[in-house]
């Protein structure tokens, strides 16, 4: 649900000029990476006066990252809705099967140390023999913990499809050649601390580079080299690191954080989260700690930044459909994608006695007829077949049929830019961040 607050040392320097509006995007995987597009899909249509894929900052986290890498590109919420929920192409850049990969040659290396790595671990329990047969065994348990790879799935596949969506015709796969500012966020996994890609010293990584680099969520993906360091997910740090826009003018941040706690009167599939599971378990826990360290940023933000507007949107605590969908079937993405855009379509019209003045100082202004109109639909119903690359006029019926959805939805809302056709492409941008 939307939230607004106060939140610009960066910000007094906007005063004088026009408002700028930026957009923070969190992490949360393929389940983050769905409920923020149909998010970002609702408020391209429900807010006069936003063009998401001309905004003045962007940040992206893990997840949220590809999503801003592509809106700096020009790429709208609903191509990408196209590309990542519905992946109507066999070859879509942004199937998230290309996530599922086996990292074959991290395996390979583990299992080539593996002669040496047994003989060390027999030798480190050897020696804690003295301290009796538990440190004997724990011992070598730890050390036998080598044998596992750095990381057990391949970001190399989605790497490349980023790389060739990004160098498409008009858009960039440099950050020096956007003319909007963009910021990838990861850390650095030898020194604990975040590395804005992007920002000066680190502009020169290419965009698709800094996606994966941000979205190496430890253990499942090996730490990704640039430069001679290794860089894992950059949630490690902050949630959202809305800070990176906030010290850059910005005087309104649009914040999308996908993952809280879940806090139902009826918890999920009618039993208590402390017995459903060890899964389960370790969502609510992960869930909770990033939503504690985000509310305690959220908090420094109104102090470091007064004269800054910063409006979260985030699941209800009591939305049992975000915290248990199925997120690797094409099924549970399109239903929490259409969950997320209907459910922020409703907080905007209970909370557009507050989010209208907020939007109205940057020339905004919430369209309640398109709010209020029932029968808008983002990507409901059952999934389409799927194409194979053989099968092209089934692929180009598929595509006539959401350019005709694309138009009824423009006619509806009563402008053509909210969903532009398939395969349309931004003006090219040849500019400097």
């Amino acid at each position: 649900m939307p939230r607004v607050g106060a939140a610009a040392g960066g910000a007094r320097r906007a005063r004088a000029g026009r408002r700028r509006v930026g957009l923070a995007l969190a992490g949360g995987g393929f389940l983050g990476a769905a409920y923020e597009l149909g998010v970002l899909a609702a408020l391209s249509e429900s807010i006069d006066g936003l063009d998401l894929t001309r905004m003045d900052a962007y940040v992206g986290v893990s997840a949220g990252s590809f999503i801003a890498a592509g809106l700096a590109n020009g790429v709208t919420p609903h191509e990408m809705v196209r590309m990542f929920v519905e992946a109507e192409d066999a070859d879509s850049p942004l199937d998230p099967e290309l996530l599922l990969r086996p990292a074959f040659s991290e395996w390979l290396d583990a299992l080539a140390a593996s002669p040496t790595v047994m003989i060390e671990a027999m030798r480190a329990g050897w020696r804690s023999i003295g301290r009796g047969p538990q440190a004997m065994l724990w011992r070598s348990i730890e050390k036998a913990g080598d044998l596992l790879p750095d990381g057990i799935l391949d970001a190399a596949p989605a790497e490349r499809r980023l790389r060739r969506l990004f160098q498409a015709a008009g858009r960039s796969n440099d950050f020096r050649r956007l003319d909007r500012l963009l910021r990838i966020v990861a850390t650095d996994i030898d020194t604990g601390r975040p590395v804005e890609f992007g920002a000066a010293g680190f502009d020169d990584v290419p965009i698709s580079r800094a996606v994966i680099a941000s979205s190496a969520i430890p253990g499942l993906f090996a730490p990704v080299r640039i430069g001679g360091r290794y860089f894992v997910d950059g949630a490690l740090n902050k949630t959202l690191h809305a800070s990176v826009a906030l010290r850059q003018g910005v005087t309104m941040l649009l914040c999308l954080n996908p993952l809280v706690p879940y806090e139902g009167e009826s918890p999920p599939h009618e039993r208590r989260i402390a017995r459903s599971g060890l899964p389960t378990i370790l969502k609510q826990t992960i869930r909770t700690a990033i939503r504690s360290r985000m509310s305690a940023g959220m908090e420094r933000y109104g102090v470091a930044y007064p004269d800054a507007r910063v409006v979260l949107f985030e699941p209800h605590r009591d939305d049992a459909a975000t915290f248990s969908t199925n997120i690797f079937s094409v099924t549970g993405r399109r239903r929490l994608c259409e969950h997320a855009y209907q459910q922020t379509r409703r907080d905007l019209v209970a909370r557009s006695a507050e989010l209208s003045p907020v939007l109205a100082e940057h020339g905004m202004a919430l369209n309640l007829r398109v709010l209020h109109d029932e029968g808008l639909k983002l990507v409901a119903g059952m999934p389409r077949p799927r194409p194979s690359r053989k099968r092209s006029l089934g692929a180009a019926v598929l595509r006539l049929s959401h350019a005709l959805d694309d138009l009824e939805r423009s006619v509806r809302i009563g402008r053509t830019s909210a969903a532009p056709a398939r395969g349309a492409r931004p003006v090219a941008r040849t500019g400097r961040s």
